[in-house]
């Protein structure tokens, strides 16, 4: 089994684009959406639930009713989730656990609650697995680990796992590298961007996971993009292609399709040779 991530360091660099078109050129593949914040590979793959399941994570505290309102659980409480009537604020526990230790007569319990729901459905290219926090919910890191082992589940033993990975490099990302045999960074030629993509480097390094990295829209700024190679070839980080900068992208996502099965443009082409150089690196 293989697995490869596509990640950014922000936002908006075009990753699910890329990722979706890899998707409709895979064969023999399971594709995992770990953007469980903001998932949107859904929108170009249309997938069809076929099953779904309560991801329960973080507890909340809940209040008895045999409390003196001693106030030592708000005394504790770091974030302010306890009012000076001792009612729990629900919206601002952070689900520590703190108050109910501390409470001489056990009137605070924790109880866990679903935070989010993870989907299995049926692509026109493969099985996706992928799921949505509830709004305000924190915690994407253990659910991106659930994510990654349904779509481990649905593998075969000689197939590819394509993972979406969350923006950053925060503890989602980390949950959707760790493991994997190839990490592809997509960077923008920016200042930010540069930056941006360094830091991303800085966490697939540090995990010694293979890095590779795609230039997204490299002829808006070709210094930057020479910046971005010459970065590259002193960290020893191969650039398995560039990609132009072409509305294609947009009009392909507003009709559900990825660029490959919309267009065959130049974006497509480039999109087809990093594939090619992907698979060859996977194999």
């Amino acid at each position: 089994m293989r697995q490869l991530t596509v990640i950014s360091g922000k936002g908006g660099t075009g990753k699910t684009t890329i990722t979706a078109a890899f998707a409709s050129m895979a064969k023999n593949a399971v594709f995992a959406d770990c953007d469980c914040d903001a998932p949107d590979l859904q929108l170009i793959l249309k997938p069809k639930v076929v099953g779904k399941e309560e991801y329960i994570g973080s507890a909340v505290a809940i209040k008895k009713t045999n409390c003196s309102k001693c106030g030592k659980c708000r005394e504790v409480c770091r974030f302010g989730a306890i009012d000076n009537e001792i009612k729990i604020i629900k919206a601002k526990c952070e689900g520590c656990g703190a108050c109910a230790f501390v409470c001489p007569e056990n009137a605070i319990e924790m109880k866990k609650e679903k935070t989010g729901t993870i989907y299995r459905s049926l692509t026109r290219f493969g099985p996706l697995i992928h799921a949505e926090l509830r709004i305000g919910e924190e915690a994407s890191g253990k659910l991106v680990n659930r994510v990654r082992k349904k779509a481990k589940e649905l593998a075969s033993g000689e197939g590819l796992i394509i993972i979406d990975g969350s923006p950053g490099i925060g503890c989602p990302v980390i949950s959707s590298i760790t493991g994997v045999d190839a990490v592809l960074v997509v960077a923008e030629p920016t200042v930010t961007g540069i930056y941006d993509m360094e830091r991303a480097l800085e966490v697939a390094e540090h995990f010694e996971i293979p890095a590779m990295v795609c230039i997204n829209k490299h002829n808006i700024n070709k210094e930057k993009t020479k910046e971005i190679e010459e970065f590259c070839r002193t960290r020893g980080v191969p650039v398995v292609g560039k990609l132009p900068y072409d509305d294609v992208a947009t009009r392909a996502m507003i009709n559900e399709q990825t660029v490959i099965e919309y267009s065959n443009s130049e974006l497509s082409k480039s999109l087809k040779e990093i594939w090619g150089k992907i698979e060859s690196t996977l194999s």
